[in-house]
């Protein structure tokens, strides 16, 4: 037991968000697993409050990014706060996101108010944010452990997305994945991780 929780957390660690994606396509089935891995997170009354939209169309993802691109104008253009902006500038983001078009895999994650019980009825959803972030942070685990790269992208506001992939209204965005793997001489920031006795307490 104490071997396979450090080697999860040995190969977890290695996991970096890039936006440098080659264009390689992944392997049939393989985001489909890592759906499926995800589907299984825990979630407020097992009502499953997401959806978990697979995009690699390239007229789609096309689309996207334009639409993408025109929030976050936006943003670093007036909406977005000085101290925000500053804690990302070391990052090297802005406006331009390439990536959302040479990614071979887009994942667009949907936060659902609405679904169908067990019954077969319809009902609202119980915690849908918290479950469906942690569902998320399963796709992005089972990710890594395939072998990808991701990138969580969150433009705002994001309801673009229900109109280029035709969702409904009560579901909400939640995030936009960027999947697939490192582009050749991709780089990443240089960034630490905080040690144990600075995230967590024992009592």
């Amino acid at each position: 037991m104490q071997a396979a929780a450090h080697a999860f957390y040995d190969q977890i660690r290695t996991r970096r968000t890039v936006r440098d994606f080659s264009s390689n396509a992944i392997p049939e089935g393989v985001v489909e697993d890592c759906i499926m891995a995800a589907g299984t997170a825990p979630n407020g009354a097992n009502l499953q409050p997401w959806h978990f939209a697979v995009v690699r169309s390239g007229d789609v993802k096309k689309q996207i990014r334009e639409a993408a691109e025109e929030e976050e104008r936006g943003f670093y253009g007036g909406r977005a706060p000085e101290e925000w902006l500053d804690v990302l500038s070391h990052l090297g983001t802005d406006a331009s996101k390439p990536f959302l078009e040479t990614a071979p895999v887009l994942v667009a994650i949907f936060q659902k108010s609405k679904t169908t019980d067990h019954r077969g009825e319809d009902s609202k959803t119980y915690y849908p944010k918290e479950s469906v972030g942690i569902a998320t942070g399963f796709l992005i685990a089972a990710l890594h452990r395939a072998g990808l790269a991701s990138l969580t992208h969150t433009p705002s506001p994001m309801k673009f997305l229900n109109e280029i992939l035709g969702r409904p209204n009560e579901e909400k965005p939640f995030v936009l994945l960027v999947v697939g793997y490192p582009a050749k001489g991709c780089g990443v920031p240089v960034i630490d991780k905080k040690p144990l006795e600075e995230i967590a307490s024992f009592h």
